[in-house]
């Protein structure tokens, strides 16, 4: 476990972040982390809660939110999107935000609901009724069906016909349960239900959902004297109206007050915390005096009643099958420990089997089992605890041994720990206040008591030497798991080395070869954008990125130019203009543009000449891109990677820009203005049937992917005249790479300041990359819509959080093709990132 970077505030005169008492995070799985501080204003003395939300990209791009809260924020939590955010404070006010425009750094409070000064203490989203479970044991099978199965889950509340309703549910201090449903109309149904008859006071609260679509609350009131007392909740809507109904579960009184040895020792519960939000059965528990804790874990069972004798005889029945009773076991205790300042579970959802628990009495973790397998239950079972001398432990969720230990900055070294406990004797060290893993359990962002943010890798070996091929293994599957759940996947990013990015990417493209057709189609994007970001972090596969981002907007473009076309009746057969302008490319290969037109029935492709206007950049980008491909055909053997190389041998992008060349030259005969224009030496060629030609023998070398045949002299000497014969274009690749993933290789600690951009200090890689970039005083573009925005731009813009592409925030376009083009990106960009708001000084 090591530091990867750490983050802190402008240190100003009159007013200073401070982290708040009850210091909250959360991380979202789309990777944003969101945490608050108080900011304290010396001259008027008062203090402003604020909740500031970052992407772990740009972690110094921080947005932050005045919350409105009155009273100290008590909880944050993200939806299962990953797009909306709950807070809740200590007046018993709960706020929901959600993005503006879809911009991750700009975000609005629309609706939220209140307990009327009662302090929550715990707070969740309602279940989705979405839960996957991960087969490690599978990890070697082809299908992804078989390793990421779907697991029956009720949601906690449905909507007719079954779908899912959303809302939250918040326990508050003085032992009421609350629950909000928001209505798909926008209203909140709002209701509060004592949880039992006798109220008591909740000091600590967690919340879990079964299987059945029932929800289990924890609470405690802070004494470990005192019984952890369960609660069944069960929500339903009757009339227009929330209904709650709860009832009592079996409680547990904690093994350290029941220990005649350590019985007054530890006399407050500190931490409370079910091991994942869909685990109602297993508990984690923490107990605490001044300076130390213990860690308690247990596990719900069923367990059978003894019967007498007498009664065996009177009924024979009874004597068959014993009474079943729900029963509390601990499974594992951990011994004195220096006491813990926060807790992190991970977030990986694991089927836990018996097995699992019988294994967790044994000392051993997994006798007998393979060396990778063993890998991934360390990665799935760990959890970590923040400790008030600034250390971190991971220790293993069930049996509680410890597994990984970092120390924090202050003291690097095991070896000074006595000469460091003496001076930390005198005042209090930094320590971590809140704690929350990523989503692959791969990283960890840890709050300090300073206000400070600093994110730690979790390296999957947890300290055991591995083989690079182990370590790929586990990478492969956890890529895959972020491809199937669509969650971000910065965070395994963190792990690949340079010499990694090769093996990962062609391992990735071969377990995508072996799914079916109709997952290969949906997964098609999201795995291109994978490699795209796999390839940055290695200086030797920075071209293909390039290459990587073309083919993603190519797909883009050949899809919606062909949704363009309209049949002309409308009980047409059952292929669609698209399909048949495919089928008909592909099965004619003759070299002459018009001759392919000849087949096509032009009445396909009538749309109004404003349409086809407003569609003259994107027509443009493929123009100059078929002409910038064959110009760059006969120097691609020779010399360093350039971009476009991985097109020159892919028949299906090849064929994709053919098609679209024959649609550009029927559009062309109704409305010539919309054709791409070149620039060409002499005023009687056509170009675009020149490129046709060539672009069609290029194609055929390569149409059949199992004998891909080189290209042959004459269409290299063709090529080679083209620079002659027409201008070739620059192709604008890539924005300038600003961030941070590429800056963590080299394993040193990056300090940076929130607020402040680092300076561009790349290493060898970024510095290539810049080579396919725009310097900063030159024009800009807009990558999405190709127009060119000049050297300073007027217009608002939004960038990528992780590709860095870059378009403006309001369209300048009416027509509707282009507004369809555009919806595309509302939500995201291209690679699947999400989109940032732009400061206009980022000329």
């Amino acid at each position: 476990m090591d530091l990867a970077y750490i983050c802190e505030w402008e240190k100003r005169p009159k007013s200073n972040h401070c982290p708040s008492i009850p210091l909250v995070c959360a991380w979202s799985c789309r990777n944003l982390i969101a945490f608050t501080t108080d900011l304290k204003n010396e001259e008027e003395k008062d203090i402003t809660h604020m909740i500031h939300i970052l992407d772990t990209e740009h972690p110094w791009d921080v947005y932050s939110i005045n919350s409105g809260h009155v009273e100290i924020i008590t909880c944050l939590e993200w939806d299962q999107s990953g797009s909306r955010l709950l807070s809740a404070d200590a007046d018993g006010h709960i706020k929901c935000w959600s993005m503006m425009d879809h911009l991750a750094n700009s975000w609005e409070s629309t609706v939220g609901s209140v307990v009327e000064g009662d302090p929550v203490v715990a707070l969740s989203w309602l279940h989705n009724g979405v839960k996957l479970a991960l087969h490690v044991e599978k990890s070697g099978a082809s299908n992804f069906g078989e390793k990421f199965s779907r697991v029956k889950f009720s949601p906690s509340l449905t909507l007719f016909g079954g779908k899912p309703m959303e809302g939250w549910i918040a326990v508050t201090i003085s032992g009421l349960v609350t629950v909000s449903l928001l209505k798909p109309n926008g209203q909140v149904l709002t209701s509060t239900e004592s949880l039992c008859r006798l109220r008591c006071r909740v000091a600590l609260a967690d919340i879990a959902f079964t299987g059945g679509g029932n929800i289990v609350v924890a609470t405690s009131d802070g004494s470990s004297a005192s019984p952890v007392q369960f609660y069944k909740v069960c929500v339903s809507v009757v009339n227009e109206k929330c209904k709650i109904d709860t009832e009592i579960l079996p409680s547990l009184f904690m093994r350290c007050t029941t220990d005649p040895a350590r019985k007054d020792k530890y006399p407050a519960i500190t931490h409370l915390k079910f091991l994942a939000r869909d685990m109602s059965e297993q508990m984690l528990l923490c107990a605490s005096n001044q300076n130390s804790s213990i860690v308690e874990c247990w596990s719900l069972r069923k367990e059978g009643l003894p019967v007498n004798n007498i009664f065996q005889q009177i009924s024979p029945t009874v004597g068959d099958k014993p009474p079943m009773i729900l029963k509390w076991r601990i499974l594992s205790a951990t011994n004195d420990l220096d006491r813990v300042s926060a807790v992190a579970l991970p977030k990986l959802p694991i089927s836990l089997t018996s097995t699992d628990l019988k294994v967790a009495n044994d000392t051993k973790f997994f006798p007998g089992l393979g060396e990778e397998v063993f890998l991934l239950e360390i990665l799935k079972k760990g959890l970590a605890l923040a400790f008030h001398d600034g250390s971190v432990h991971i220790i293993h969720r069930l049996s509680l041994q410890t597994m990984a230990v970092s120390y924090g900055s202050t003291s690097q070294r095991p070896v000074e720990e006595q000469a460091i406990k003496r001076q930390r004797a005198t005042g209090p060290s930094v320590h971590f206040k809140a704690m929350q893993m990523s989503w692959t359990s791969l990283a960890l962002v840890g709050i300090d008591s300073h206000g400070k943010l600093s994110m730690l890798r979790i390296s999957p070996s947890m300290g055991h030497s591995l083989d690079m091929n182990m370590s790929l293994r586990h990478l492969l599957f956890l890529l895959e798991y972020c491809m199937v759940t669509g969650y971000d996947w910065w965070d395994i990013l963190l792990h690949v080395q340079p010499g990694m990015v090769q093996n990962l990417v062609e391992k990735l493209h071969e377990e995508y070869m072996r799914q079916n057709a109709a997952l290969q189609q949906v997964l098609s994007t999201r795995i291109i954008a994978m490699k795209a970001s796999l390839c940055k972090l290695s200086s030797g596969t920075v071209a293909r990125v390039c290459d990587y981002h073309a083919k993603l907007f190519l797909i883009a473009i050949s899809c919606t130019l062909k949704s363009l076309l309209r049949p002309p009746v409308l009980n047409t057969p059952d292929k669609s203009p698209g399909d048949r302008l495919t089928e008909i490319c592909s099965k004619i290969t003759d070299i002459d543009i018009d001759k392919v037109m000849i087949n096509l029935k032009t009445e396909e492709f009538v749309l109004e000449t404003a349409t086809l206007q407003s569609l003259q950049q994107l027509i443009q980008w493929v123009g100059d891109f078929v002409l910038y491909l064959l110009a760059s055909l006969p120097n691609q053997g020779s010399g360093p990677v350039r971009p476009g190389h991985s097109f020159l041998r892919d028949g299906n992008s090849l064929g994709m820009l053919r098609e679209l060349m024959v649609v550009i030259r029927i559009w062309g005969l109704l409305k010539p203005s919309c054709l791409p224009i070149y620039t060409a030496t002499s005023d009687t060629q056509d170009s675009m049937s020149l490129l046709f030609r060539l672009l069609t023998k290029l194609w055929l070398c390569c149409r059949d992917e199992g004998h891909p045949n080189e290209p042959d002299d004459t269409l290299i000497d063709e090529c080679c005249l083209l620079p002659s014969q027409l201008l070739i274009p620059n192709i604008d690749w890539l924005p300038v790479n600003d961030a941070i993933i590429s800056k963590l290789q080299n394993k040193q600690l990056v300090r940076l300041q929130f607020g402040k951009p680092p300076g561009l200090v790349g290493h060898a890689a970024s510095l290539q990359f810049d080579a396919f970039a725009r310097a900063p005083g030159q024009p800009k573009i807009d990558h999405l819509r190709r127009l060119h925005l000049g050297a300073y731009p007027t217009e608002e813009c939004k960038a990528c959080t992780r590709c860095g592409c870059v378009t403006m925030l309001r369209s300048p376009n009416k027509t509707t093709a282009v507004k369809q083009w555009e919806q595309r990106w509302i939500k995201n960009c291209l690679c699947g990132g999400l989109w940032r708001k732009m400061p206009f000084s980022y000329s």
